[in-house]
């Protein structure tokens, strides 16, 4: 015996009632998932922050968590405490029954950067209020991380000398200039900049051994020496 085929208003009549099941149960879902009982109630800072304040935290909270724990936003929270000066990078998971968990990386400042921003450890430019007393950077736009890659290697150099470098700046003609810690100015120029500040930095014990003949000025654009500029003070000690 064959089987009678179905007729097309019953096909029709079973697909409405899955239709209409579906939507049941959409529905229910969501008025379970609405309930208080899976509400919010607290959004906690797992990792040690220097500059994110709670006040900060607590206006993210109440400004961009909408929804309940199976409905909030996880991406709409950690987009808006990226936002905050100091983050560098968040993440934000949720935590049964009521909680959200944000984890914050802040910018570690390295450098100020030109006029107004800084710098930080992997030559990121951020904008945040500083008092520390750090080094300053400038340099073109979007040179921060060469200037921060060069930062490092002439400090290591001159750290031998005991000394390190208070202001570092990059012409747009791609040209280096510095300022130590003890207010000595040097021109290192374009060519095998971090070659004539090691050679220079290995002849200075040599030369200046007297503390109160250190140089004012040290231009190393010169391609078999380097010029010179003692303080007047230290030319004529007799003078008062």
């Amino acid at each position: 015996m064959s089987d009678q085929p179905i007729h097309p208003i019953q096909q029709l009549a079973r697909a409405l009632t899955w239709v209409a099941g579906g939507l049941l149960l959409y529905g229910v879902s969501g008025w379970i998932l609405a309930q208080p009982v899976f509400a919010l109630h607290e959004v906690e800072v797992a990792t040690p922050v220097a500059h994110v304040t709670e006040a900060q935290v607590k206006l993210v909270a109440e400004r961009q968590v909408r929804g309940n724990f199976f409905t909030v936003d996880l991406e709409r929270v950690r987009a808006a405490f990226e936002k905050l000066p100091w983050v560098r990078e968040a993440h934000v998971t949720r935590r049964w029954p009521d909680t959200l968990v944000v984890s914050l990386i802040e910018h570690v400042p390295l450098a100020r950067w030109n006029d107004a921003g800084l710098v930080n450890q992997q030559g990121e430019v951020f904008a945040a209020a500083l008092d520390a007393a750090i080094p300053h950077f400038s340099g073109p736009e979007n040179s921060s991380g060469e200037v921060t890659q060069a930062y490092r290697q002439y400090q290591q150099h001159l750290a031998r000398l005991g000394h390190s470098i208070s202001e570092l700046h990059l012409s747009p003609r791609h040209a280096w200039s510095m300022k130590l810690d003890d207010g000595t100015r040097i021109t290192l120029g374009r060519d095998k900049p971090t070659a004539r500040l090691a050679q220079f930095t290995q002849l200075f014990p040599k030369l200046f051994a007297d503390p109160s003949q250190t140089p004012a000025y040290v231009d190393l654009r010169y391609a078999d020496g380097f010029a010179i500029r003692i303080p007047a003070a230290a030319r004529n000690p007799n003078q008062s």
